[in-house]
C-alpha cells in the first residue's frame, strides 16, 4: 500500500505524462475540416459591356416608346465617359457591330475611347467581322478580337456617284441644271452620265485625305508600319488568322471566350459584365390609368416637369439633315430634316435665356435651300453670346454657311465641307409627258414666266435670268465666307467655286479654325465664355426631337407647315433589299421637297464613301 506521499508522487508524474501525449496529440492533430477547406474569396472585377451598332444620328431622339432603339451620337459618347470616371469599372468591353457612320463619328468614338485608356482602364474591341469604319474604331483600342471564323474587309476607300441622265433620256426627261462654281457638282447626277474633271480632282483629294487617314490610325493603333499597313490593304480581304499574322487585330477567339480574355491569368478573379451599361432604360409599364397617360405622354413626346436650374449653361443646337424652309421633320427611322423656322427658335431660346453663357452649333447638314440657310446664318450673327461651330461628318454647302455665324469652327478630320457654290434649275417632264401621251397648254405673260414649269425646259431669256440670280446668290455666300473666315475675298473666291475638302484640309486652308470633336468645341466655348473649373456647367440641348405621333402622322399644331412623313415600311423594305437604292430614294423625295427653290446650296447626296 502506497503512502500518501507516495501517491501524490504517482499521480504527479501521471498528470506530467498526459499532459506531454495530449500536447503532442494537438500538435499532431490536422486543421478542422472545415477550416482547411476555406479559401480566400475570389476577387470580383466589372467591365462595361457597351454595342456599338445603327446611325447615331445628331442631337436628341426620338423620345418615348422608341428612345431605347434610337440612341443619339451623344448618349453613346456620355456612357463612354462615364465608364471613363466610374470607380467601379475596370475596363470597357465594345462590341462593335456595324454601327453607320462617317468619317465625323468615327473621330468621335475613337476620342472617346482615348479617354477611357487615358484613366488607365484598358478597352477591348469585339467584332464578328469588319468593314473599314468599324475597325477604324477598333484600332483605338487596347485589344481587337476577332472569332475565327471571321472576315477583316480593310479595302481602302472608295466612292461610287450615281448618274441617272441615260435614264432621263430614256423616259424624255431632261434635267435644266445651272451652276455657279465649276466643282459645284450637285447637280451633275441628272445633266451628265460620268463625272467632270473637276468633280474628280475634288474626290480624288478627299478620297486621298480619307486614305492617309485611315493608314495613321492603323499604324497608330496596332504599331505598324505606313508600308505595312498599306500592303495589308492592297492584300485585303482578310480572314481573323491571318489579321492577327498580319498584327491587324490582337487575338482570334469567340465571343464565349472573352470573360476569360479579360481575365488573363489571375484565376481567383471573377469577371462581371455589366451589360448594357450606362444605357438609359425606359418603364414600359402601362398598366391602368396612370400607364395609360405615360403612353400617351411618351407618345406625345411631353417629358416629366424638372425644376429650371439657374446654373451657367452651353447651348448645344444641333443642326442635322437637309436644309429646308418652315419646320424640322423626322420619319419614322429616324431620318430628318432641318428645318429654318425650327433652328430659329431654338437659337432664339438659347439667346434670350439668361443662364446660357455660349452656343454650340453642331453641323451634320450637306446644305439644302439657300433661302433657310440664310435665315439661320442670320439668326446667329444676332447672337451677342460667344458661338463655336462644330462640324460632323458633313457640313457642306448650306451647312458650311450656316458656320460663318460662329466665332470659331472645328471640324473633325474625315468631316467633308466646303462646297462654297450655289446650284438651281428644274427637270423638264415634256418629253416624259410626251411619251406616255400627255399634252400641255400653255398661256403666259412675261418672259420669263416659265422659268418655274415642270414641263419645259428654260428658254434663252430664262437661262440668263436664273444663271444672274445665281450669281447673285453665289456672291452673297462667297463675300458672308470671306468675312466670317477674315480672310481676304479674292483668296477665299478661289476656295470657293463648289469644291469640297476633308475637315484636315479646309484647317490647312483656313476655311475652319481647329481640328476637334463636339467635346472639344464646349470646352472652347466655356473658355470663351470665361467659365472656369470650379463653375458647375450644364448643357442646354436643342431643339427638342420630334415625338413618336409627329414622326408617323406629321405635326400635331395645324400652323405649322404640312409635311408628309417618309413611308417606314417601304423604306425599310427596301433597305433589306438594297441599302442604296432606299437612300436615292429618300433623297430624291427631299429634293422633290426642295423643288420649289430656285437656288440650292447643296452637296452631291449620291455620294457613297466605303
Amino acid at each position: 500500500m502506497l503512502s500518501h506521499v507516495q501517491f501524490r508522487s504517482v499521480v504527479r508524474r501521471w498528470l506530467t505524462a498526459s499532459s506531454l501525449v495530449l500536447a503532442l496529440s494537438v500538435v499532431a492533430l490536422p486543421m478542422p475540416q472545415a477550416r482547411a477547406q476555406e479559401k480566400p474569396a475570389a476577387t470580383v472585377i466589372t467591365w462595361a459591356h457597351i454595342e456599338l451598332k445603327g446611325g447615331y444620328a445628331e442631337g436628341p431622339q426620338m423620345m418615348g416608346l422608341f428612345g431605347d432603339v434610337s440612341e443619339s451620337l451623344s448618349e453613346v459618347l456620355a456612357r463612354l465617359d462615364k465608364a471613363a470616371k466610374d470607380d467601379a469599372v475596370t475596363g470597357v468591353l465594345l462590341k462593335i457591330d456595324g454601327p453607320s457612320i462617317g468619317r465625323g463619328k468615327l473621330n468621335e468614338f475613337r476620342q472617346a475611347i482615348s479617354r477611357v485608356r487615358a484613366k488607365g482602364k484598358k478597352v477591348v474591341a469585339y467584332l464578328d467581322s469588319a468593314g473599314s469604319g468599324d475597325y477604324l474604331v477598333a484600332t483605338g483600342c487596347d485589344e481587337v478580337v476577332m472569332p475565327e471564323s471571321g472576315v477583316l474587309m480593310l479595302l481602302g476607300v472608295r466612292s461610287e456617284v450615281s448618274f441617272y441622265k441615260n435614264l432621263f433620256d430614256f423616259l424624255g426627261v431632261k434635267a435644266e441644271m445651272l451652276r455657279v462654281g465649276e466643282y459645284k457638282s450637285a447637280a451633275e447626277p441628272y445633266s451628265r452620265t460620268e463625272m467632270s474633271k473637276e468633280f474628280r480632282e475634288e474626290l480624288e483629294q478627299v478620297l486621298g485625305d480619307f486614305y492617309d487617314q485611315m493608314v495613321e490610325q492603323v499604324a497608330t493603333g496596332r504599331g505598324l508600319t505606313a508600308e505595312k499597313v498599306k500592303a495589308a490593304i492592297d492584300n485585303g480581304p482578310h480572314t481573323a488568322a491571318a489579321a492577327k499574322e498580319l498584327g491587324l487585330i490582337t487575338r482570334v477567339a469567340y465571343e464565349d471566350e472573352l470573360t476569360g480574355i479579360l481575365k488573363g491569368d489571375k484565376a481567383d478573379t471573377t469577371i462581371k459584365l455589366a451589360k448594357r451599361y450606362g444605357k438609359k432604360k425606359i418603364d414600359t409599364d402601362f398598366s391602368g390609368l396612370a400607364g395609360m397617360m405615360k403612353m400617351m405622354n411618351m407618345l406625345m413626346g411631353l417629358e416629366p416637369q424638372t425644376r429650371r436650374s439657374n446654373n451657367p449653361k452651353i447651348a448645344v443646337i444641333h443642326a442635322s439633315g437637309m436644309i429646308m424652309p418652315g419646320a424640322s421633320a423626322s420619319d419614322f427611322l429616324g431620318d430628318s430634316t432641318l428645318g429654318s423656322d425650327t433652328l430659329v427658335k431654338a437659337i432664339e431660346k438659347a439667346s434670350n435665356d439668361a443662364t446660357v453663357k455660349a452656343i454650340v452649333l453642331r453641323v451634320d447638314s450637306p446644305g439644302g435651300s439657300a433661302l433657310a440657310s440664310d435665315l439661320i446664318w442670320r439668326a446667329l450673327e444676332k447672337v451677342e453670346k460667344p458661338i463655336v461651330a462644330s462640324m460632323g461628318d458633313v457640313a457642306g454647302s448650306g451647312g458650311y454657311y450656316i458656320a460663318m455665324g460662329a466665332d470659331t469652327i472645328f471640324a473633325e478630320p474625315g468631316t467633308i465641307t466646303g462646297s462654297i457654290g450655289v446650284v438651281g434649275g428644274k427637270i423638264a417632264l415634256e418629253g416624259l409627258f410626251t411619251k406616255i401621251g400627255i399634252t400641255t397648254s400653255v398661256v403666259s405673260r412675261g418672259k420669263n414666266s416659265g422659268i418655274l414649269s415642270t414641263s419645259s425646259g428654260f428658254t434663252d431669256s430664262e437661262r440668263a435670268a436664273m444663271t444672274k440670280l445665281l450669281l447673285d446668290i453665289y456672291k452673297q455666300f462667297t463675300e458672308k465666307a470671306a468675312k466670317g473666315r477674315k480672310m481676304e475675298y479674292t483668296k477665299l473666291e478661289k476656295l470657293a467655286r463648289g469644291r469640297i475638302y476633308s475637315g484636315a484640309t479646309a484647317l490647312k486652308l483656313g476655311l475652319i479654325d481647329k481640328l476637334g470633336t463636339l467635346e472639344d468645341a464646349v470646352e472652347h466655348a466655356k473658355q470663351l465664355a470665361k467659365l472656369g473649373p470650379e463653375d458647375k456647367v450644364e448643357r442646354l440641348i436643342l431643339p427638342k426631337p420630334t415625338s413618336p405621333l409627329e414622326s408617323l402622322f406629321g405635326p400635331l399644331n395645324p400652323d405649322e407647315q404640312t409635311r408628309v412623313s417618309a413611308d417606314a415600311a417601304l423604306f425599310s423594305a427596301l433597305k433589306a433589299i438594297s441599302p442604296d437604292l432606299a437612300d436615292d430614294l429618300r433623297n430624291a423625295m427631299q429634293i422633290n421637297r426642295l423643288a420649289r427653290e430656285s437656288r440650292l446650296m447643296l452637296m452631291p447626296f449620291t455620294i457613297r464613301i466605303r
